[in-house]
Parts: C-alpha cells; sequence; structure tokens
C-alpha cells in the first residue's frame, strides 16, 4: 500500500468515513417517504436534510477522530478503522480547521430549512452541533461515559426522522415517533458491534460505555434484543393500516439473526470487523424496506 501524503485528499476521504453515511441517510429516507405516503413530499427540503445529515457526520467523524486521539484513545492495539490523527495522516490543526469548515458548511446548508421549518430549527441545528463536540470532547466526554446509545436514539432517530417529515408536512405524528424509534434502534445496532469489538481497549482507557459497565454477555444479546425489537416496532405500523411498512422490514430479522450467530462464534478480535459491514448492510436493509413500506402505503 502506497503511504499516504499528510493532509492530502486521501487522508481527509479516509478520515471522513464514507461507509457511516448510510446511517446519516436512512433516518431522512424514511421520513421523507412518511411524508410521501400522506402526500406532502417536497424534493429541496429532503435533500437538504440529507446533506445537512451526511455533513454532520463527516463532521463528527473528524470530532470524534481529533478528540480520541488527544485523549490517547486510539492506542497502537486499535481493533476498528484507523484513525487520521493517530496514524499522522491529517495534523491536529489541521483536523481542528477541517471541523470548522464542515460544521459551518452544514449550518449554512441548514439554513435553508428555516424557509420550510421555521426559526426553530436553529435551535435543532445547535443541538446537533453542541452534541456532535460533546460526544467526544469536553470534560465530561458522553461516549466514554455510556450515554452513546441513548444518543444515537436522539440524533439517528427522533431528530432527523422528525426534523425530516417536519420541514416538509410542518407536523409531528405519531408515525413519525414510531419510524423515529425503528431508526434509532436499528442504527445502534452499529455503535454496539463497535463498543463490543473495543470492549477490552475501552476498559483500560477509561471508556466506561454500557458494554463495559455490564459485559460481554450483554453486549452480545443487546445486539439481537435491538434488531428484533426494530422489526417487532414495525409491526405498529399495522395500527394504522400501513400493512407493507409493517411487514416488508420483517425480512431483516433473517440476515440479522444470521450475523448475531457469526458475532457470538467471533466473540473478540479483528474479525469483528466483518460483523461491522453485515450490520450497516442489514442496517441498509431495513432502513430500504420501510422507506419502500411506507411509500406504498
Amino acid at each position: 500500500m502506497n503511504p499516504i501524503t499528510i493532509n492530502s485528499p486521501k487522508a481527509w476521504l479516509l478520515a471522513a468515513r464514507p461507509k457511516t453515511l448510510t446511517g446519516a441517510l436512512i433516518p431522512v429516507m424514511v421520513g421523507s417517504a412518511l411524508a410521501f405516503s400522506d402526500g406532502l413530499f417536497n424534493w429541496f427540503p429532503a435533500l437538504v436534510c440529507a446533506l445537512f445529515a451526511c455533513l454532520m457526520q463527516i463532521a463528527a467523524n473528524f470530532i470524534n477522530d481529533l478528540f480520541d486521539f488527544l485523549k490517547g484513545a486510539d492506542r497502537s492495539d486499535r481493533l476498528g478503522p484507523e484513525r487520521a490523527c493517530a496514524q499522522g495522516w491529517i495534523t491536529a490543526n489541521a483536523m481542528k480547521t477541517g471541523i470548522f469548515l464542515t460544521v459551518s458548511l452544514a449550518c449554512a446548508l441548514g439554513c435553508t430549512l428555516l424557509f420550510y421549518g421555521g426559526w426553530e430549527l436553529i435551535i435543532v441545528g445547535v443541538v446537533c452541533v453542541v452534541f456532535a463536540f460533546l460526544y467526544t470532547a469536553g470534560p465530561y466526554p458522553l461516549s466514554y461515559n455510556g450515554w452513546g446509545d441513548v444518543l444515537v436514539l436522539l440524533f439517528f432517530g427522533f431528530i432527523p426522522v422528525g426534523g425530516t417529515y417536519h420541514v416538509q408536512a410542518l407536523t409531528i405524528t405519531p408515525q413519525v415517533l414510531v419510524a423515529s424509534l425503528i431508526c434509532g434502534i436499528t442504527i445502534d445496532t452499529l455503535l454496539v458491534v463497535n463498543n463490543y469489538r473495543d470492549r477490552e481497549a475501552d476498559k483500560e482507557s477509561g471508556k466506561r460505555t454500557i458494554i463495559v459497565r455490564l459485559g460481554e454477555p450483554f453486549g452480545r444479546y443487546l445486539y439481537l434484543a435491538l434488531g428484533l425489537a426494530a422489526a417487532g416496532c414495525c409491526l405498529l405500523f399495522l395500527i394504522w393500516g400501513y400493512h407493507y411498512a409493517a411487514w416488508l422490514p420483517q425480512l431483516y430479522i433473517i440476515p440479522h439473526i444470521l450475523t448475531w450467530q457469526k458475532m457470538s462464534k467471533i466473540r473478540s478480535g479483528k474479525k469483528l470487523n466483518s460483523i461491522l459491514g453485515e450490520t450497516s448492510r442489514n442496517m441498509l436493509l431495513i432502513g430500504l424496506l420501510l422507506t419502500i413500506g411506507l411509500a406504498l402505503n
């Protein structure tokens, strides 16, 4: 492999971690599908929501990369994908500039949504930016103290699904809340795999995730339970007669259980990175099935 030039475009692409953008796009897809099913879909605010979500995800990746490096959490025995600052691909000062520019671009783009959803969206945007930093930065980094799963439910569930629907429909419905919960639970399976893989390293570096606190068996069964709960929550759409949205996502259960079985056999080490890839694939599957199911309503 050719060496990566410091602060080069390739280095920035690796730091942006484009594979993580799936988790940013799924809630926007689902929120837009709900708006479509209600006859309220508007392509421009939907597109802006997608771009804002992607930019904030990239900014969060940059922030995590920098502050995990500064805190010494990215050790030489790291099992996950290599980090840009820790590998010397991007300097700390350059990463700070990258964070500023990415967040600024996201905020500038997000301001166009004020014409659709009202001034209160400023509060939503500020909360997104603040918590992107609080996740790994500050005297009480939330991811180091077991709050990661709660934040995923909020920032990959209720806020993006609800926000995407609101800027198109100017309201929030019970269906939006159910869809938000489904997205949040599903995307949390990705965080669980990350924390499950890194549990030993996290323990040594003082990162007290819920899996570090409650142990390996808890993490393994939490992963299984989250996927089953996400599929189960889809059945709530039967209350409103959304039959496709209720039954199509049940196909997700099969690959989720198969992935969990592989995870249970591997248990530890870099081989769990393959589970990360399968989890991302499964996550996209249920997101697409739910989006199609809602659009067909």
